[in-house]
């Protein structure tokens, strides 16, 4: 048996199909406050092993005022990544902190062994089980449904422009999308890029297609919707009513390019409020590997700051 596809220390496929996957360091819940936030894990769907965890901020006072809440999904090239990760766990309960947010952070399956949309169907039932759990969840009491919003990085961020469609179209929903916020948001096509195509990018490039091809359905291409965003069919009237938008890229993160192209294009589409923030020289995914260096204290400001404002 032979291993076929790899991202070292992250992932291994072997030639029968089977996947290894190594988890970094992984967080446990409290349920007794620290750092100004309790946490505690839930099942989404037991059918599918869909879970989350969720984060709750310490609010002083009587527990009256509504939250809103955040959605995440987390990043991994759709093979990999978990809300038990440190970095995400970290980043993410720090936040509900600063926003005075409910946070639910969501576990969906992984590609090769569920390959899209399984990620998207799984990530979109998660706004279903919190419209049926707020008035179940203890932990979610508070939660003020009508202020909900999305985010995610990297393949997460790939997650919240898919999930924010289908949201927007199931009329029953009950849940309100307020806003997206994509964090270095990965995506894809058959059609290179100028850096794509640049001297030294092989690495890059070749890493990026093996996460395409383990994620996207047999006999597809990078030109597949969920690959390629200008591949979608979606109407005019619907990008009419698509929700705020904040693309944020980082400038040395080789996926920066295409975070503009999505920001541009929806900008096209006259999406009424799209806005691109840069942080200057930090990598992919800083936010999860620093998860409390000033840049992604700044990040987390950032994000607060559009929640209030949507």
């Amino acid at each position: 048996m032979s291993i076929v596809e790899e991202a070292p220390n992250y992932l291994q496929v072997f030639s029968d199909g089977s996947v290894k996957r190594f988890a970094p360091e992984v967080a446990p819940t409290s349920e007794e406050s620290s750092g100004g936030y309790k946490s505690k894990d839930v099942i989404i769907d037991p059918s599918k092993a869909i879970t989350g965890r969720i984060f709750l901020p310490d609010i002083p006072g009587p527990c009256t005022s509504s939250l809103p809440v955040l959605v995440y999904f987390h990043g991994g090239g759709f093979c990999i990544g978990s809300t038990t990760w440190l970095g995400y766990h970290h980043f993410l309960g720090d936040f509900s902190v600063v926003s005075h947010s409910i946070v639910l952070s969501v576990d969906y399956r992984l590609a090769p062994e569920h390959r899209l949309p399984i990620a998207y169907d799984d990530c979109y039932s998660s706004l279903e089980w919190l419209c049926s759990q707020v008035s179940n969840e203890p932990w979610l009491k508070q939660a003020d449904i009508s202020r909900v919003f999305l985010s995610g990085d990297s393949a997460g961020g790939n997650i919240v422009h898919q999930v924010a469609i289908k949201a927007m179209r199931k009329e029953t929903l009950r849940v309100k999308v307020k806003g997206l916020l994509l964090i270095h948001t990965f995506f894809g096509s058959e059609e290179r890029t100028e850096k794509e195509r640049a001297d030294g990018a092989t690495g890059y490039v070749a890493m990026n297609d093996m996460f395409w091809k383990l994620s996207i359905p047999d006999g597809s291409n990078r030109d597949y919707f969920g690959c390629n965003f200008e591949k979608q069919e979606v109407s005019e009237a619907e990008w009419r009513e698509f929700p705020a938008v904040t693309v944020y890229v980082a400038g040395l993160d080789f996926l920066k390019e295409r975070g503009v192209m999505y920001a541009k294009f929806l900008q096209r589409k006259e999406v009424k409020r799209v806005k691109l923030v840069e942080t200057e020289n930090k990598s992919h995914v800083f936010h999860v590997f620093h998860p409390k260096s000033e840049a992604t204290c700044s990040l987390q400001r950032q994000m607060s700051e559009f929640m209030k404002n949507n």
